[in-house]
């Protein structure tokens, strides 16, 4: 009879304890003790075989370490290959997390319908009528993705010993269940437990692994903080379900950069890759409106141009409202203040409103001017003229700051069709030839002079 042991667990941060606390004194959190049954026993590994004995490993010079790129698997999606860093790495493990209906198990299914590797989609969540459902209406005429409902990992490794699947899709991570934990599924030592089985599996098979995560109110993924650490990579898919765009980030990744960003549409038959978001970002509008003004960023390696509108009026109730949508409103009120101490505009007693269209927030201080440009325009209401768009940062004493990356951005601009950009002098341009006009300027009232004649 093996032996039983309770241990206490941290339901916030996973930290142990030997016995109850009120407090944790790792995250400081009270009452987020619970006792759960850990039950020690010898572990057989996910495949019974010997085939999966592995010698230990020696040390080996950093030169005589084979440093040959690593073969990725290409997921016939190129927004999702962007964020990966170019696509899949085998034995590798990515967690997918994100808010509930916001399409996080459509994204992974379409995935894997249109992947020509043999896929196996493990839910614990749904039926699979239910996810045949979907799957009709994303890609109906699959072979080589199987449905498996399961939440026991030992049924499910016996699943993958006789499918022997290049690619496994697990939704979710918290609904699954080991046998050697004796506690609910979803609970610390559960997640714990599964993601270790799930990384033994990949590492020894060299089958990439793509989890499902839930997170908390506060926007977190669900289960201890030590299963962000587990996984090799760790995306977050965002969007207001208000909006059919939806934003793929990579908060952690070991085989590529975290700064990279992918944009989807969600329609009826599933969600669309947007590969030019700069078009979507920007409103069709005939009229020439005040209060909008386009500014260009970037995401990692790509640039975008968004549109960013400002209300401004005066305060009703004699304490004025600042409101920012998209963007960080401590930095709202500090561009506020450099415009009232440093240019001279009285905005103490006016409401500003302040929205990224899209549903997407943003946070490269390089659409700084933007932002100021679209609250004067509104203050004057006067109208920003057509094919104009920023890209410079506002410093505390009113001086435009210099930003990364700013040829890419201009270049970004010519595209899109805009005639002219303004930009900081002190900026080293490299570009030649080009048809748009780049401004050059030094302070806000370069920028004033030039707009609001």
């Amino acid at each position: 009879m093996a032996k039983t042991k309770t241990a206490f667990f941290c339901q916030n941060c996973g930290t142990q304890y030997a016995k109850w606390i009120g407090q944790c004194t790792s995250c400081k959190q009270w009452n987020t003790i619970v006792e759960e049954i850990v039950q020690k026993e010898e572990k057989k590994t996910w495949k019974t075989s010997s085939s999966t004995l592995q010698k230990a490993s020696k040390p080996l010079r950093v030169n005589e370490i084979n440093s040959d790129k690593e073969i990725r698997f290409n997921t016939q999606d190129i927004e999702f290959n962007r964020v990966l860093g170019g696509g899949l790495v085998p034995g590798s493990l990515t967690l997918l997390g994100g808010e509930p209906g916001i399409g996080k198990s459509t994204l992974l299914l379409q995935i894997a319908l249109k992947l020509p590797y043999k896929t196996l989609y493990v839910s614990g969540e749904e039926s699979q009528k239910q996810i045949k459902m979907r799957a009709e209406r994303i890609h109906p005429s699959s072979e080589n993705c199987f449905i498996l409902t399961e939440t026991k990992t030992q049924n499910i490794f016996q699943q993958i010993v006789a499918l022997e699947p290049d690619l496994v899709v697990i939704d979710s991570i918290q609904t699954l269940h080991s046998d050697y934990i004796e506690s609910a599924a979803g609970s610390i030592s559960q997640i714990r437990e599964c993601t270790a089985e799930l990384i033994k599996f990949a590492k020894e098979s060299n089958t990439p692994v793509i989890l499902v995560g839930h997170i908390t109110k506060d926007g977190t993924i669900a289960g201890p903080k030590i299963l962000e650490h587990m996984v090799d990579t760790v995306l977050q898919f965002e969007g207001d379900q208000n909006y059919v765009y939806r934003i793929l980030r990579s908060l952690k990744n070991r085989f590529g950069s975290t700064a990279e960003l992918g944009i989807y549409e969600m329609q009826g038959s599933g969600l669309r890759e947007v590969n030019n978001p700069s078009e979507v970002l920007i409103s069709k509008n005939d009229e020439n409106l005040s209060g909008a003004a386009v500014a260009a960023t970037v995401e990692g390696i790509r640039p975008l141009l968004i549109e960013i509108q400002a209300l401004v009026s005066t305060a009703v109730y004699g304490t004025p409202q600042r409101s920012a949508t998209g963007f960080n409103a401590k930095r709202l009120n500090m561009l506020l203040a450099v415009l009232e101490k440093r240019a001279g505009f009285k905005l103490a007693a006016k409401d500003v409103f302040l929205n990224i269209t899209g549903g997407i927030s943003v946070d490269d201080p390089a659409i700084d001017l933007a932002v100021i440009a679209s609250i004067l325009s509104s203050n004057f209401d006067t109208p920003i003229p057509k094919g104009v768009c920023f890209a410079a940062e506002v410093g505390l004493s009113g001086e435009i700051r210099t930003v990364q990356r700013t040829d890419q951005r201009i270049l970004e601009a010519e595209k899109l069709g805009f005639t002219s950009i303004y930009v900081s002098k002190n900026n080293k341009i490299t570009l030649k030839d080009t048809k748009i006009k780049v401004r050059l300027v030094s302070k806000i009232e370069d920028v004033v002079s030039t707009l609001f004649k």
